[in-house]
């Protein structure tokens, strides 16, 4: 054998094939990452979402660019608001607001 090591593709991450074609799993990231109240975190589980999706299929989906969706979700820009929606909406997910407490109402 010459010295050189085979490189062996590495398997699949046990994050992308939980959120691959399961708009459940996905949700319940952004939940999570949503809990935190920081926008890192969110855009990074867009960002992972994309990715175990195939970010050409997301990009074909939504119809924005590859390059901008790499560039949008890995903490190079910010996206607009447009963007994270049209995403959302690619990965089959939606967002929803909720009040941080739950109030007592009275009847």
């Amino acid at each position: 054998m010459s010295g050189v090591k085979k490189r062996l593709r590495p398997k699949a991450k046990p994050l992308a094939t939980k959120l691959r074609d399961n708009p459940g799993a996905i949700a319940s990231h952004l939940n999570d990452a949503l809990s935190t109240g920081d926008l890192a975190p969110v855009l990074s589980a867009i960002g992972g979402a994309i990715r175990a999706q195939g970010v050409t299929r997301v990009s074909r989906k939504c119809g924005l660019e590859r390059a901008s969706l790499y560039r949008s979700f890995r903490g190079k820009i910010s996206p607009s608001f447009q963007t994270v929606m049209t995403v959302l909406v690619a990965l089959e997910v939606r967002f929803v607001a909720k009040p941080l407490k739950e109030r007592n109402r009275k009847k």
